[in-house]
């Protein structure tokens, strides 16, 4: 019988896969707690009259919130039961995300390593964080360890 939310085993992917995931819209409320629970009290994240020098217009939200959110839906679906750890992250801060935008993200597979042992694999993505007008806010790459399909196992997708 197959399981709801499992996620992909490195061998069920390919190079070029590419998909998003579903949008989600940042609140007030995202922000307030991750910013208590990060500690990261700075003036533009916590003061709605601060004057950004920049001239953006809107409650500023950390960028490790929208990768943290983005993150989170990956794990809770491509990676659920098969993401043994994260190795890498180079990640590039392209615009601001604001209080009220929608996010979702844009993942292609770059390169696929399978390990000497274990029925591992590395694997690399592109993953681009757009909002809601289209606009590419992060964009980073992750390597990622990943668990294979058992041997003999048959894919279910």
């Amino acid at each position: 019988m197959k399981t709801i939310g499992h996620g992909y085993y490195w061998n069920d992917l390919e190079v070029g896969f590419t998909f998003r995931t579903l949008n989600r819209t940042i609140t007030e409320s995202d922000l307030v707690g991750f910013i208590n629970t990060t500690g990261m009290l700075e003036m533009i994240f916590i003061d709605q009259t601060f004057v950004h020098e920049g001239g953006i217009k809107g409650r500023v939200v950390p960028a490790a919130l929208p990768y943290a959110l983005m993150e989170g839906l990956l794990c809770q679906t491509v990676q659920q039961m098969t993401g043994l750890a994260l190795l890498e992250i180079e990640k590039k801060v392209l615009k601001p995300t604001l209080v009220g935008d929608t996010i979702h993200s844009e993942v292609e597979v770059m390169a696929i390593k399978p390990t000497s042992r274990g029925n591992r694999a590395v694997v690399t993505t592109m993953n681009n964080i757009v909002n809601q007008r289209g606009d590419t806010v992060i964009s980073y790459k992750a390597v990622r360890m990943m668990a294979g399909r058992a041997p003999g196992s048959k894919s279910d997708r």
